[in-house]
């Protein structure tokens, strides 16, 4: 196989048929026939906004062909050019398993992690039983449209809990700094793309489906697993393991008001980083966790247009240059630059590290609650990316064995492995009670001067969502919202976002903007938003388990999983793990 890199097309220049027009590209480069090159594929996009105002894509391409020495020695001049080795595929590892059908596999969890799990061994011949306490797609995003709307929650089914996990509404980015040796990053993107997810996410540097689309994909891939002999059960909570012996024998669920108990030898816990009550439960029954570190903070909001004019300067074509148009580069007629996106680390005065995470171009803030009582916001977009807004959290990193342990100290006994569960309630139930409820929205001038004068916790002022009302707010007087207006799901209001945080958490976003401001012009302007609070963005608890067997190390047969087990943080690295679990499940049959 050969690769041929550094193709730099002008990203006004690529055509509708991009795949079509790199082969042609590359025939002529490398003096060659089209039709010598089978298999021919786009390995890798990357956007390079280095020579701003002109934008372009960076790209590798990868084909087979029967004359490869013979082209590679036309073409030795050339240091873009070489052979590469066949790609690992996955599904080596998918030898069937046969004969093993009375032993059950239970998945607890629909998220990425129960969900490839399952898939595999659907794959290998096996039967799992996937119990999700929330509900399939198409009840669960009615009744998280009708919660944004009306602002009433439902505990089991919420932007948290249902199909898809907490990433059905989010950004679907599918990152993953982990080199792809044996083919598995590979094979969960074709699997989202068999399902219906687009192409582009093969080869994109930074790889996107959209809450949108990912809505369905995980919808055609339940419907695949079914066939497959997969048992999905909605609407069924965890409620305990059962032992016989030192083995998992069974797991306790509860339908509605009814208790039964599944029979099951591998039971695998992909209950995603909210299940709290899960934790809870799992600690009745002496299974081993530890406290882990996490990070929090709040949402910021742009408008898109300022992002992309940082990122990209003057496009070319750009009709809308210097107006403050919703959407901005990206929806320019004839204009192929995509939303811009941004990636920020920093350091805090006393050494706490700052950064930005999950950042969503041309998203919305959401309320992602799953709690009464209790406001958390996530960030979400489209597959298009077009609400003209970009939002991304702003988090400081928490560590639940220093500080955070004696500040949320209540001197019960979960104090110590739920320190960082407790910490992150206390700060969800301040934002709740500084917005009765809704998302709190602040300008950060005015979030800046009230968290440098550490304001009254109890103080907040609301202002009318559609009306340019001047209110006032401790020492700062604010007049209405610019053309920034907040781009959200769900009901918000204006409201003092700086009281509800802790001194160390509002000081280290204030610096971590600052900084931020100078690597993106206008990034710490008076009228970014402030939207509280991030808390989730990774769990705060880790279920220990065996580095080999990937077994719980307090119960043979139980294996943690994905990101609420603390072994992943994203769509992607949670589905990778969850393939982990299900090869370390077939090993054990096939033995």
């Amino acid at each position: 196989m050969l690769e041929l890199g550094q193709i730099k097309i002008n990203i006004q220049d690529v055509p509708a048929d991009e795949k079509e027009h790199l082969r042609e590209y590359a025939s002529q480069k490398l003096k060659i026939k089209a039709e010598q090159m089978r298999k021919f594929e786009i390995y890798k996009r990357s956007l390079d906004a280095r020579s701003k105002p002109d934008i372009f894509y960076i790209y590798s391409i990868r084909f087979l062909s029967d004359d490869e020495e013979t082209i590679l020695k036309k073409n030795h001049y050339n240091k873009n050019l070489r052979q590469v080795k066949k790609p690992i595929m996955y599904e080596s590892k998918l030898t069937q398993i046969r004969g093993r059908d009375d032993e059950r596999i239970v998945v607890v969890g629909s998220g990425p992690a129960g969900l490839f799990c399952a898939y595999a061994l659907s794959l290998r011949g096996l039967r799992p039983v996937l119990i999700e306490r929330g509900a399939p797609m198409e009840e669960r995003v009615g009744e998280v449209e009708r919660f944004w709307e009306s602002g009433e929650l439902n505990e089991e089914v919420n932007v948290c809990f249902g199909e898809g996990g907490a990433g059905t509404f989010s950004d679907g980015k599918l990152n993953s700094g982990v080199k792809d040796k044996d083919g598995t990053k590979r094979f969960i993107l074709e699997t989202f793309v068999r399902f219906g997810a687009g192409k582009d996410i093969l080869y994109d540097a930074k790889p996107h489906i959209g809450t949108d689309v990912l809505r369905s994909v995980i919808v055609n891939m339940r419907k695949a697993m079914e066939k497959q002999g997969v048992t999905f059960l909605f609407h069924t909570k965890y409620v305990g393991v059962e032992k016989q012996g030192d083995r998992v024998s069974g797991v306790w669920v509860k339908q509605g008001a009814l208790r039964d108990t599944i029979p099951c030898e591998h039971l695998v816990l992909a209950i995603g980083h909210s299940a709290r009550d899960t934790f809870d439960k799992l600690k009745e029954q002496r299974i081993e966790m530890r406290p882990k570190p996490f990070a929090v903070g709040v949402r910021v909001q742009h408008r898109q247009s300022d992002i992309d004019r940082a990122q990209y300067g003057q496009v070319k074509n750009d009709k809308h240059a210097g107006q403050d148009v919703p959407g901005g580069v990206a929806e320019n007629a004839g204009n192929n630059v995509p939303a811009a996106y941004y990636k920020l680390t920093g350091k805090t005065e006393d050494g706490r590290g700052v950064y930005s995470f999950c950042m969503c171009p041309g998203g919305y803030v959401v309320n992602a609650s799953s709690e009464p009582g209790h406001l958390v916001v996530n960030g979400m977009s489209d597959v298009r990316r077009d609400s003209g807004y970009a939002n991304a959290a702003i988090v400081v990193t928490v560590d639940p064995g220093a500080d955070e342990r004696n500040a949320v100290s209540d001197g019960s006994e979960d104090a110590d492995v739920f320190v960082g569960v407790v910490y992150q309630r206390q700060l969800e139930k301040n934002m709740y009670q500084v917005a009765d409820g809704k998302i709190p929205v602040q300008r950060y001038g005015e979030f800046q001067s009230l968290a440098m004068d550490h304001p009254d916790k109890d103080s907040k002022q609301d202002v009318n969502n559609n009306e340019n009302t001047a209110v006032v707010s401790g020492k700062v007087r604010v007049t209405g919202l610019s053309s920034n207006q907040p781009s959200v799901k769900g009901q918000w209001t204006y409201a003092d976002v700086a009281s509800a945080l802790p001194e160390e958490i509002r000081t280290a976003v204030c610096e971590a903007i600052d900084q931020f401001g100078k690597k993106i012009q206008g990034f710490d302007a008076d009228d970014t938003l402030i939207l509280g609070v991030e808390s989730r963005t990774s769990s705060p608890v880790r279920i220990v388990r065996d580095d080999e067997s990937l077994e719980s190390v307090s119960l043979p047969g139980l294996y943690p999983c994905g990101e609420g087990a603390g072994y992943a943080g994203g769509i992607l690295s949670a589905a990778m793990d969850g393939l982990r679990v299900a090869e370390r499940i077939g090993e054990r049959l096939m033995q």
